[in-house]
């Protein structure tokens, strides 16, 4: 039988002192172009109406929407909230002998802005120039 012999193996060395310096280097970097900001909510007061609010139209067409931004039109809700949805029951609702008719914009307090928007780009783009957005009447104090 052969003998094996056990090698003594050397110890590896590493030298990290670049590593270390490389790593303190972009530390450094991060911590100067790094900016800090404190995100804040603006104060916000709603506006309140003081006109009168417009006569009642029996040709008028309304969208109301709700707090989760669903649609409908004429009291009639919408299966969805795309606006190609929208337009199409728009389309559909508008009386046949007005040519213009009177649209009113009811939207819920919790309703996103953006509901509100693609309403106002729908009616736009079907053309209707006689908008108006439902807003509360004061309160007295």
């Amino acid at each position: 039988m052969a003998r094996l012999r056990h090698r003594r193996r050397e110890e590896i060395h590493l030298n990290l002192t670049a590593l270390i310096d490389v790593l303190f280097l972009l530390l450094m970097f991060f911590m100067a172009t790094t900016t800090f900001t404190k995100n804040t909510r603006l104060s916000i007061t709603l506006p309140e109406a003081q006109g009168q609010p417009p006569l009642a139209e029996e040709d008028a067409l309304s969208i109301s929407i709700s707090g989760q931004g669903g649609y409908a039109v004429n009291g009639v809700p919408l299966a969805n909230m795309q606006a190609e949805t929208l337009k199409k029951a728009l389309q559909l609702a508008a009386p046949a002998g007005n040519s213009d008719p009177h649209v009113t914009i009811t939207a819920d307090g919790a309703a996103s802005h953006q509901a509100v928007v693609t309403a106002l780009d729908v009616t736009g783009q079907l053309g209707f120039v006689n908008i108006t957005i439902a807003t509360r009447q004061p309160q007295a104090q």
